[in-house]
């Protein structure tokens, strides 16, 4: 399937914002199910599964990281965008699966390979990926270990002054 949950901002602030409307309403957490329409298979699944579906099969897939990372500053925005919808769905869901956020670090930002294509294809999308995850950690969805948050915090700053133009020795 080409678009699914975490492909499409609107899919996270419509879906999310209903969800968090009906919980306000209940007072209760309540479950979103949805029905894919790309196979014969119409049984409803809930939203957290279809969320953990997607990361693993699109955004943590190897295969699907390195064809993004080839297609250059384009597919580095993909990769942002994604993990901008990351955070959408932590916020509006409260899905908040830490596997996820440390896979990504893993996959775009400690991987000196791709974190170089990522960085000199597209530095403002490397610089969201790597912020996305930072912000992750400081609204609460995410709980990573201080050297993985320092590393983090070293490539982000190394990626601002790129793009501000400061150089560093």
């Amino acid at each position: 399937m080409e678009y699914g949950l975490t492909d499409i901002q609107e899919y996270y602030a419509n879906t999310g914002a209903l969800k968090q409307a009906a919980e306000q309403r209940q007072g209760r957490r309540v479950t979103a199910s949805f029905v894919e329409s790309f196979s014969k298979d119409t049984t409803p699944r809930k939203l957290e599964d279809l969320l953990r579906m997607e990361y693993r099969t699109k955004l943590l897939n190897p295969k699907w990281a390195e064809a993004m990372a080839a297609q250059g500053a384009g597919g580095a925005y993909e990769i942002s965008q994604r993990m901008t919808a990351m955070i959408g769905w932590a916020g509006t869901t409260n899905f908040q699966d830490g596997w996820v956020y440390d896979q990504a670090a893993e996959t775009y930002a400690f991987d000196p390979a791709m974190a170089a294509k990522l960085r000199q294809a597209n530095p403002e999308a490397f610089r969201n990926i790597v912020g996305r995850m930072l912000e992750a950690h400081g609204r609460g969805y995410w709980s990573p270990d201080e050297d993985t948050l320092d590393k983090l915090q070293t490539l982000y700053n190394q990626a601002d002054e790129a793009l501000e133009g400061i150089l560093t020795s």
